[in-house]
């Protein structure tokens, strides 16, 4: 294969009529989305240059996805802007983008007209409702750009990680195979559509013809009405980030009604609370857990560990082993590699899955993709992951946080989530989360959960080495959250005045 409209082109032919995606007010079956998507890249073909990136300015929904295909269907790569992203990041993205052609709906052209002047702006509706083409011919390459996804820069400049056609079918093929996701099943999305949790989302089910059911965004914020909504759509799947997750098991949501036909539960993003893991597996018994690792520069994931029936897991979930075709070794600061157990070094990867790189940002790409040291005798590249990694006698991975999230407190090295989970642990607290100040040099902590204060303070002076408990612990209604569901550090550094996040 060397696209994944082929994805797309065989699930149409093996299951014409099936629903392919659901959303609140449509559902197009496998025959209407590859229509509408030659449709939309029927229209685009004089509008951009093979390769060329478009900006989707939409809501998730299944006409963002005729949108995505029918860029790729005219030869391009898309970007999704995320609507709920302040104007002044938008620009920022576009800035780097520098796209000809921006794709939006109906209901937010008129802001579009506002935001992107002097670009084409194209209505989905208008596109998915133009003359079928006699032909889409488009010369494909594996290695052409499908998507470029916007995280936040050290710089303050966002960037743009570019992920090739080859990279996703690669990952694609070996996930569902791995995990047996088929096209019985109904997956789920919780992802935003430019967060990489959601390409395993879309691909598996393009790949294998299941259903995917997109779940509005409203409900994240209702968990009553989320767990009906996945009772009602019969859902098996669910490749959720760890805090969208522990929205459900928080507020006891599967008290109140358990989605019995789900079967897989994988998560990423953060390091899983057992307490929040342990509601899913008393409510879900049967059902397969999956810890997942990778960050978006090696296309979703790297490495896996089904959790097993048996094991309690009070020491931490394994990341545990590459996926096929995936090498993630570790690397000392002498670029040494590691093989002994409990012995910490930086996780890296090689392999296909490896991002295409960073757009227009040839400074990024040489700290990040760079050649391996292992290897002196040919160009290789490799991706340095910045985070930090140890092999368990399992010879599993365990994740040991990011190399900048390893403080030196009261003369101590010691990681933020070492300490998070240990706070977690004890009875009464349900979430927390840790920053260092480092002009103070000041350990700070926030936590949600039953337990007041002043009795946390207690049990963690009783039980804990005094580097390891925050010099300042706040109680919090809600962890704030990032766009992309994981807790927003840098939010709790301006309640509590700075940190190092």
């Amino acid at each position: 294969m060397k696209s994944v409209i082929e994805y797309l082109e065989l699930s149409e032919k093996s299951f014409p009529d099936k629903t392919a995606v659901v959303d609140e007010h449509k559902k197009l079956t496998y025959s209407e989305l590859a229509d509408y998507s030659r449709r939309v890249g029927g229209r685009l073909v004089g509008h951009i240059k093979k390769s060329e990136p478009v900006a989707v300015y939409m809501e998730k929904s299944a006409e963002t996805l005729c949108a995505f295909f029918g860029i790729v269907y005219a030869g391009g790569c898309y970007s999704l802007l995320n609507t709920e992203l302040p104007e002044g990041r938008i620009r920022s993205i576009i800035e780097v983008l520098s796209p000809n052609v921006i794709i939006t709906s109906e209901e937010l052209y008129p802001r579009a007209l506002c935001l992107f002047k002097g670009k084409v702006i194209l209505r989905i509706d208008e596109l998915m409702t133009a003359p079928l083409p006699d032909s889409l011919y488009c010369r494909r390459f594996d290695v052409d750009p499908l998507y470029i996804n916007f995280t936040s820069g050290s710089t303050g400049v966002p960037k743009g990680i570019v992920v090739g056609n080859r990279s996703v079918l690669d990952f694609i093929d070996c996930f569902t195979d791995t995990f047996s996701i088929c096209s019985d099943d109904i997956i789920a999305n919780q992802a935003p559509f430019d967060f990489d949790v959601s390409v395993k989302d879309i691909y598996s089910a393009l790949k294998v013809g299941a259903t995917l059911v997109i779940v509005p965004r409203r409900m994240f914020t209702a968990p009553v009405e989320l767990v009906e909504f996945l009772v009602e759509h019969n859902v098996t799947t669910m490749i959720w980030a760890v805090s969208a997750l522990c929205l459900l098991s928080t507020f006891h949501a599967f008290d109140y009604k358990t989605p019995s036909t789900i079967n897989k539960i994988l998560f990423s993003g953060e390091v899983m609370p057992l307490k929040h893991l342990n509601t899913f597996r008393k409510h879900l018994p049967e059902a397969m857990f999956v810890n997942l690792y990778g960050p978006t520069e090696i296309t979703c994931n790297c490495t896996y560990h089904i959790l097993d029936k048996n094991v309690d897991y009070a020491d931490g979930i394994p990341i545990g082993i590459p996926f096929e075709n995936e090498d993630v070794f570790l690397l000392d600061e002498s670029d040494k590699r590691i093989e002994a157990v409990d012995c910490t070094g930086e996780i890296c990867v090689r392999g296909t899955a490896l991002a295409l790189g960073y757009y227009s940002a040839p400074e990024q790409n040489k700290k990040s993709f760079v050649q391996n040291p292992l290897n002196p005798r040919y160009p290789e590249i490799i991706y340095r992951t910045g985070d930090l990694g140890k092999f368990n006698k399992d010879g599993e991975l365990v994740f040991c946080g990011r190399k900048d999230f390893q403080i030196k407190y009261l003369g101590h090295r010691i990681e933020l989530e070492e300490i998070e989970r240990a706070i977690a642990a004890i009875d009464g607290v349900e979430r927390c989360c840790c920053i260092f100040d480092e002009k103070r040099s000041r350990l700070k902590g926030f936590y949600m959960g039953e337990i007041d204060k002043e009795e946390l303070n207690s049990v963690m002076k009783k039980t804990f080495p005094s580097f390891m408990i925050p010099g300042v612990i706040k109680k919090v209604d809600n962890m704030p959250l990032t766009k992309n569901g994981k807790i927003d550090r840098k939010a709790l550094a301006e309640i509590s005045g700075g940190s190092k996040a």
